[in-house]
C-alpha cells in the first residue's frame, strides 16, 4: 500500500510478513507497518511504530515478537519497539547504548540480539557493538571492531560466531571501502580478524550456504559508480575468501535479499530486473523467469512458509519507491 525503501521484512510465526518502516518516496521516513498474508495474498495497515525509521533493523525473537531497532529520522536512533504479533501492536523497549543506523542485528543462538556498527551522532562511523537481552529488555556493550564500518555484512556462522564482512566509513570524498573481515565470539564478547576479499566492497549481501560457507555478493567500491556482479566463498575452516561464481547482472544495495532456499541453491533477488538462481550442483547462476519492473534497490525479501520468497518495495533507476511486491515461485 505504502511505496518504500530501506524499509524491513520479518515473516512471523503465523507466516503473515511484517514490512515495517523506511524511506518515504520523495525522502523523509515511516512509522508505517503492514502486514502481507501469504495465504489470501492480502496487504493489510498496523498500528504505526513510536518512531519514523529509515536503515534500522528487524529481528525475530524466538518467542515470536520483532524487535525493531535503532535507523535515522533526522536523527540517529537509539530507541527499540517490539511488535507483538497477537495485539498488532508496537511497545517501547530498550534503548540502545547509543544510537546508530545501517547497522546490522543478528539473533544469536542464545536469544540475545548482537548489534555491530553503523552510524551515529555527529554522523559519525561506529566501530562499537552491543548486545540485547530480551529477557531484561537491556542492552549493555561488547567488544569493538577493529574499524568503523556501515553497509557491512553480519552472518551467523554455523559454529555460533558472527562473520562481519567489508563495508565503509568517512564521507564520500574520505570515503574508504574495506576488504577485511572480523568474526565476533558470543563467548568470548570480542572481535577478531577473518581474512581479507578479493575484493573491497560495502552495500553487498552475504548468505551461509547449506555447507556453512559464506557467499559475498555484488556490492560497490567508494564510488557508487562501480558495481559488481562477483561474488567470493569465505571459508570459515581457513579463513580464506576465494572467488566465486560471476552473476549475469551487478548488483549493489541488495543487504538482506539473497535468499537459502530449501534445496540448498541461493536466490538472488533485488539490485537487477531479472533475480538470479545459483545452482549449487553446477556452481553457476541463471536467471529465472520473469523480470521485475526495474532494478530496484533497498528492497527486502522474505522467505514464505513451503519456500516461496516475497520481494518487497525498494527505489528505482528514477529514484521513485514503489509500493509493489513480487512472489518467487519454488
Amino acid at each position: 500500500r505504502t511505496a518504500r525503501a530501506a524499509h524491513t521484512a520479518t515473516v512471523l510465526p503465523s507466516g503473515q510478513v511484517l514490512v515495517a518502516g523506511g524511506m518515504a518516496d520523495g525522502g523523509g521516513s515511516l512509522a508505517s507497518a503492514e502486514l502481507y498474508d501469504p495465504l489470501r495474498n492480502t496487504v493489510e495497515s498496523v498500528s504505526a511504530m513510536a518512531e519514523r525509521r529509515i536503515d534500522h533493523t528487524t529481528t525475530l525473537l524466538r518467542d515470536g515478537r520483532v524487535l525493531i531497532a535503532g535507523g535515522y529520522n533526522g536523527e540517529y536512533l537509539a530507541s527499540l519497539e517490539i511488535f507483538d504479533p497477537v495485539t498488532r501492536r508496537f511497545q517501547p523497549a530498550g534503548p540502545l547504548t547509543e544510537g546508530r543506523s545501517g547497522h546490522t542485528a543478528t539473533l544469536l543462538p542464545d536469544g540475545h540480539v548482537l548489534f555491530v556498527g553503523g552510524v551515529g551522532r555527529g554522523w559519525t562511523f561506529l566501530a562499537s557493538a552491543e548486545v540485547y537481552d530480551p529477557a531484561t529488555g537491556r542492552a549493555v556493550p561488547v567488544g569493538s571492531l577493529s574499524v568503523p564500518r556501515e553497509s557491512h555484512t553480519a552472518t551467523l556462522l554455523a559454529d555460533g560466531r558472527i562473520l562481519i564482512v567489508g563495508g565503509h566509513a568517512g564521507r564520500r570524498q574520505t570515503m574508504e571501502v574495506y576488504a577485511s573481515a572480523e568474526v565476533f565470539s558470543p563467548r568470548s564478547r570480542r572481535f577478531e580478524s577473518a581474512g581479507t576479499l578479493v575484493t573491497p566492497r560495502h552495500k553487498h549481501d552475504a548468505i551461509r550456504l547449506a555447507d556453512g560457507g559464506v557467499l559475498v555478493i555484488g556490492g560497490a567500491d567508494r564510488t557508487d559508480r562501480n558495481y559488481y556482479a562477483t561474488t567470493e566463498l569465505y571459508d570459515p575452516r581457513t579463513a580464506i575468501f576465494d572467488r566465486g561464481p560471476a552473476m549475469a547482472n551487478r548488483r549493489y544495495k541488495i543487504a538482506g535479499t539473497s535468499v537459502l532456499l530449501p534445496d540448498g541453491d541461493i536466490l538472488v533477488t533485488s539490485g537487477a530486473r531479472a533475480a538470479e538462481l545459483l545452482d549449487i550442483t553446477t556452481w553457476a547462476f541463471r536467471e529465472v523467469p520473469g523480470r521485475l519492473p526495474d532494478a530496484y534497490r533497498f528492497a527486502a525479501a522474505a522467505t514464505l512458509r513451503g519456500g516461496d520468497v516475497l520481494i518487497t518495495g525498494g527505489y528505482s533507476d528514477a529514484n521513485q519507491n514503489t509500493a509493489g511486491m513480487w512472489r518467487f515461485r519454488q
